[in-house]
């Protein structure tokens, strides 16, 4: 069993406190992305689940074991470093079987082990050859086989792809989703690409200043955000979050008080040249600023009375108009309490309740 349990974390480095009351379970056998901005704390958490840093406080449990203060080597995991860390002046073969042999594991057993692995990860040919003579990708696979050759209960990968080009990027995601699978190992992938966590991970966990904003499934964390950071960290474009001052002028009622933001997805919008106000519905007028183009998706940023907004379209694209009207469905609208927190309760009534007053760009 390899599930991983945190109980209470924190870490300081001096008087920095970089986490603080972190709590999270990772399940046995899934695919969990911890992923957030530079300085999260992503990859401090990685490195404390890994043992090579030594948390300030808290728990740590892998399995049904406390590992607080057991050094990494009898964690039963295995790292994959940002820069692959490979020896340069070993063979491929020498790099994967290197921890064996620091093990004592026979000849024979590293030999079938090696044989097997890099079978498994498209190495079988380059055995012989040298780090400096293989691709970025061909690296990354070597620094894979040497973790899966130790045959861990969980593999930590620690930004592994950020190193190679978009197109190299995209097929080593689905490589890593195919051996995910084929292994059925605990895998915990730190990133601060959303699309790497959004395409790669089972389950997501955001982090912001040493805090986990939110940890769900993929599209359970797009769809149903918890707070204005999520909201505005998942999707690209991200999500457009309006001021309520800038948005009552354009509603037929009042917000509840305690409503300090509303926020809607750019593929919410649709944009037109006509003016037809629709009950539910919120219309403005916007300029638009610059216009994106991404082969079957068009990306929009707008200035409105609203503030820069952003839409994604599927529409052909209005290649002459400079002004538009944007109209957006109640019922597309987010909620958010002054203090950026998700206000869930008061967003079917108030969808009911207000109408379009429409507005002008001005």
């Amino acid at each position: 069993m390899a599930q991983i349990v945190l109980k209470q974390i924190e870490k300081s480095f001096k008087q920095d406190k970089v986490i603080e009351g972190l709590d999270l379970t990772i399940e046995d056998g899934s695919f969990t992305v911890l992923v957030g901005p530079s300085g999260c704390g992503k990859s401090t958490t990685l490195r404390m689940i890994a043992g090579l840093d030594k948390e300030s406080g808290g728990e740590i449990w892998i399995g049904d074991h406390s590992v607080n203060g057991l050094e990494p080597g009898k964690r039963n995991v295995a790292m994959v470093f940002q820069n692959y860390a490979l020896y340069p002046m070993m063979t491929v073969k020498e790099n994967i079987e290197f921890g064996l042999v620091n093990r004592k594991v026979p000849r024979p057993e590293r030999e079938r082990l090696v044989k097997e692995i890099t079978e498994v990860v498209g190495l079988a040919e380059y055995l012989h050859k040298k780090p400096q003579a293989l691709s970025g990708g061909q690296r990354q696979r070597v620094a894979l086989a040497r973790a899966m050759v130790k045959k861990p209960a969980v593999f930590l990968m620690d930004e592994p792809l950020s190193n190679l080009d978009a197109k190299l990027r995209h097929q080593m995601r689905t490589e890593l989703i195919q051996l995910h699978k084929r292994l059925g190992a605990t895998f915990v992938f730190v990133t601060h690409d959303q699309v790497e966590a959004m395409s790669m991970g089972d389950r997501i966990v955001i982090m912001n200043k040493g805090r986990i904003q939110q940890a769900d499934r993929p599209m359970k964390i797009y769809d149903d955000p918890d707070n204005v950071f999520t909201a505005q960290f998942i999707g690209t474009p991200p999500m457009n979050v309006i001021d309520r001052e800038r948005i009552l002028p354009y509603l037929n009622g009042q917000l509840h008080d305690d409503i300090g933001q509303i926020g809607f997805r750019p593929e919410k919008a649709t944009m037109t040249l006509e003016n037809r106000p629709q009950t539910g519905h919120v219309q403005f007028t916007a300029q638009i600023m610059t216009r994106e183009t991404l082969g079957a998706e068009i990306i929009y940023q707008l200035d409105s009375a609203l503030g820069p907004v952003a839409v994604k379209s599927f529409l052909k694209p209005l290649e002459s108009a400079s002004e538009v009207n944007v109209m957006v469905s109640m019922q597309d609208m987010y909620y958010f309490d002054r203090n950026g927190v998700r206000v869930r309760q008061h967003e079917r009534s108030e969808a009911r309740e207000l109408i379009v007053l429409g507005g002008k760009y001005s």
